[in-house]
């Protein structure tokens, strides 16, 4: 294969990738707390060829001898885009927006029988029955939410629940209404060392230290909107502009290869 059909194949390859990154993020569009991912393209390794014919020229020489030769271009890191997203009201009395950016809720998840914190935006909660009288707190999927005494549980027979803008779970029993719980809030100090997963859910990194990355928000202000919902930052507009880009560049890359292979041909037929 010439260096030309080369490179194309290994730039369309990444481009690919690009092409799933933005692909994700529109169907994503309307996800409760989605973040979108970006990515950017660098230039893959670069060959030196030597092209001076007499070794004497390079005496006094100001630019590189020789010339360098690509090898395409490929993907840097995925990056998360943590601007925060519109509000929504909703009127439910357990749905609840984070007021700051790179806070997170913290989510007990249970994965191959080990329990494990992840982190959400997404605030829209549930009551699960758990043993006897009592109902847990949680996500869509059933996972709770961890509070300040950790997953949030409280005993059920109340009359009404709701979550107030200091992220306290207000429970009304009667004539009384007493704050049960309270929603244990994070805060990211250093949000781009977050890996995202799927369900929405962000981790840290086993290798990285817990303690320089994510932190007890110390807030005093409102920690949450109550009764609405942060809706996906994902610039619909930006993303169908990003994706028509990556296909033109992908045509084009696809384009280099058909022309690489009709040369390559016509050379064949050449007599001497």
């Amino acid at each position: 294969m010439s260096r030309m059909m080369n490179q194309a194949a290994v730039t369309m390859n990444q481009i690919q990738n690009k092409l799933d990154v933005i692909g994700n993020n529109i169907s994503n569009n309307n996800t409760t707390g989605y973040k979108s991912r970006q990515t950017e393209f660098s230039s893959l390794l670069s060959q030196q060829i030597d092209n001076l014919n007499a070794p004497e020229n390079v005496e006094g020489r100001l630019t590189p001898d020789g010339i360098r030769v690509g090898t395409g271009a490929g993907l840097g890191p995925i990056q998360l885009n943590q601007l925060q997203g519109s509000t929504t009201e909703t009127d439910r009395a357990l749905d609840a927006a984070l007021t700051e950016e790179n806070t997170f809720f913290q989510v007990n998840r249970t994965e191959n029988g080990q329990e494990e914190t992840v982190y959400t935006r997404d605030g829209s909660f549930f009551l699960s029955p758990i043993e006897g009288d009592t109902v847990a707190l949680t996500t869509a999927d059933g996972h709770p939410i961890i509070g300040n005494d950790g997953p949030i549980e409280i005993q059920d027979g109340f009359d009404a629940i709701e979550l107030n803008d200091q992220g306290q779970l207000i429970v009304k029993r009667g004539d009384e209404q007493a704050a049960e719980a309270k929603l244990a809030i994070a805060e990211a100090i250093r949000p781009s060392a977050l890996e995202a997963e799927g369900d929405n859910f962000f981790t840290v990194s086993a290798e990285a230290d817990m303690d320089e990355i994510m932190q007890a928000y110390e807030g005093e202000d409102a920690v949450i909107n109550p009764k609405a919902l942060e809706q996906s930052n994902v610039d619909l507009s930006q993303a169908m502009t990003d994706m028509t880009a990556a296909q033109r560049l992908y045509q084009l890359n696809s384009r280099s290869i058909s022309m690489g292979d009709q040369m390559s041909g016509l050379v064949n037929t050449i007599r001497s």
